[in-house]
């Protein structure tokens, strides 16, 4: 995973006076899922679009295997395939013709019949594109995407519109791309899939990069948000709570103690229940999730930046 699939620096995008790109920056390394975070209008689909050469920079330096996406011909075209949000195919060919025609397009194009299989379509060979339910239809975006053997795959927000079940479906095809080497750019709004499928994520708000990292590490470094819970043992008033920790008491009885070193933390408060032969009724430990550090960190840049122009 040393070499580089994508490259990008100072990257600027401007619509009219709107600066919607302000100099970001990253890399994706070959073989990883690289996950492209923030809210809308963050300047995420604008990224993803330079970087497949359908919209041109105003300033900065970017490469997708070697090539500047804006200057690349059709042998590039060939190398990298593309699932957009939403797109329009032939609604009257089977699954199978439409892969057939699409595999066509590519010099050196995988099995259709191959590619039909591993993105879940297999019952589906024979049924026309019109009959497909919507989470088949995304699943068949996938399918022509991968149909031309691409090193890299654009994903953009592949799971939206998706139940629970086709979303970890979906999940699993992910996965099965990353393990035959494919280097994936993937945009999404559910941090929950983000936080396991991408090896490394980078977040953007209003156009700037704010985080940037493994999904373990950007939770880490939020470690003061660990949070233990419990009830308040019957008998028991809040102020003959273990002194060392920092807890609140809810009027439903609820506790929350707010934890830098969890394992301490726990440590001294079952001590203190055991010595008193108390039950702790409840008892959860909460780590931050990449969903709750995404919102803190968008919340704060939002806030800096409503402040900066204040």
């Amino acid at each position: 995973m040393s070499a580089v699939a994508i490259e990008v620096a100072g990257l600027r995008k401007s619509y009219g006076a709107r600066e919607v790109l302000h100099g970001i920056g990253f890399e994706v390394r070959a073989g990883e899922v690289f996950a492209l975070l923030g809210p809308n209008g963050a300047g995420k689909t604008t990224t993803v679009e330079i970087l497949e050469g359908y919209r041109r920079r105003d300033a900065g330096d970017v490469r997708v295997l070697g090539h500047d996406p804006s200057r690349a011909g059709s042998e590039f075209r060939a190398r990298i395939g593309i699932v957009l949000q939403s797109s329009a195919v032939y609604h009257l060919l089977t699954v199978q013709e439409i892969v057939d025609l699409f595999a066509g397009y590519y010099p050196a194009p995988r099995e259709p019949g191959e590619v039909i299989d591993l993105v879940g379509l297999a019952e589906q060979r024979e049924a026309r594109v019109r009959t497909l339910s919507g989470g088949q239809l995304r699943r068949l975006d996938v399918a022509l995407a991968l149909v031309g053997d691409p090193e890299v795959l654009f994903l953009d927000e592949p799971t939206t519109g998706f139940d629970p079940a086709a979303r970890r479906q979906a999940w699993e095809t992910i996965r099965d791309l990353r393990s035959l080497g494919k280097s994936i750019l993937l945009t999404t709004h559910y941090m929950e899939e983000a936080q396991r499928l991408a090896d490394r994520v980078a977040i953007v708000v209003s156009g700037r990069i704010v985080a940037e990292g493994t999904p373990a590490q950007l939770v880490a470094a939020d470690r003061d948000a660990t949070a233990i819970r419990f009830r308040l043992p019957a008998g028991v008033e809040a102020d003959q709570l273990p002194g060392g920790l920092a807890m609140s008491v809810g009027g439903d009885g609820s506790v929350t103690a707010e934890a830098s070193d969890p394992v301490r933390a726990l440590h001294e408060l079952t001590g203190w229940a055991l010595e008193r032969g108390l039950d702790l009724d409840g008892l959860e430990v909460r780590r931050p999730s990449l969903e709750d550090v995404y919102l803190q960190l968008t919340g704060d840049a939002a806030r800096t930046s409503e402040e900066a122009n204040g």
